[in-house]
């Protein structure tokens, strides 16, 4: 029973949308929520233009909440209006400005309506545009034009933030259908990756009393290594290596010293003897 109560609610909220959809075409529609509150149903509308879903004095937003509570039976619904940031991003509006060109245009000029929503939706930020116009264009023969500009994913879970939608426009020609997906600026893509600087990262921390120390061994004649804190004190001054020639030295000198020893040995020896 609760879930065909959560299934029901879904499908209602589902069919508002849809409605919402179908009064508020050529306006800038872009998509709705509903928000359930204490006082009653929340209907946020997005939207580019405000001002024409508001109306002279809020006569249609009132009209609109009267055929909501009539329609669907909806208690107290409260209608709310907020404005797309953005609207050159969101593919509701773009696929609602090419449908609006084509019928008012016609066919023959659809590769200029395509060019020129491309590079709009690109100078706005976006990291890659494609749309799809499929019918009767130009010819009597149905084709399927598409015009791509950037970068875009179509698998794995990226692919899923990627904003799609469909229409279709009614022309004298035939119905045509415009697909549109735009890949927006705030995805991260995992191939992203940012090159730091070692200098920025390795960065050498000094306490006060660690630096005022090394300051006087400086000035001193005999400088010793401090170690950081936490590597087992201060470390021991390294002795200091001879020189090859110094150790040559030493060794002719004790060769001569055993020389002489061996010497005064021989004269006792001989003196003893006598």
């Amino acid at each position: 029973m609760i879930e065909r109560k959560f299934v029901a609610q879904k499908i209602k909220e589902f069919q508002i949308e849809e409605y919402i959809t179908q009064t508020l075409k050529n306006v800038g529609h872009s998509h709705t929520k509903m928000v359930k509150t204490p006082l009653g149903e929340k209907i946020i509308i997005f939207t580019s233009r405000p001002g024409l879903i508001v109306g002279r004095k809020g006569q249609n937003i009132k009209q609109l909440t009267k055929t909501l509570k009539k329609r669907f039976g909806l208690e107290n619904p409260q209608v709310e209006i907020s404005e797309v940031e953005n609207p050159s991003l969101d593919s509701n509006i773009i696929t609602e400005k090419i449908v609006d060109a084509l019928e008012k245009f016609g066919s023959q000029k659809f590769k200029a309506i395509g060019h020129k929503i491309m590079t709009e939706v690109m100078r706005a930020g976006a990291l890659g545009i494609e749309i799809v116009v499929s019918g009767k264009v130009p010819s009597a023969r149905a084709k399927s034009w598409r015009f791509y500009q950037g970068y875009l994913k179509k698998c794995g879970d990226i692919a899923n933030s990627v904003r799609k939608t469909n229409a279709q426009a009614h022309l004298k020609t035939g119905v045509i259908g415009i697909k549109v997906s735009i890949m927006p600026p705030d995805i991260k893509l995992p191939d992203d990756i940012e090159i730091i600087d070692r200098k920025e990262t390795i960065i050498e921390e000094i306490k006060p009393g660690e630096a005022e120390s090394s300051k006087n061994n400086k000035s001193g004649q005999d400088q010793k290594e401090i170690s950081p804190e936490g590597a087992g004190g201060p470390k021991k001054a390294k002795p200091k290596r001879r020189s090859l020639r110094k150790s040559k030295i030493s060794v002719e000198k004790e060769t001569e010293n055993i020389s002489q020893r061996k010497k005064k040995d021989e004269i006792q020896g001989t003196e003893n003897n006598e």
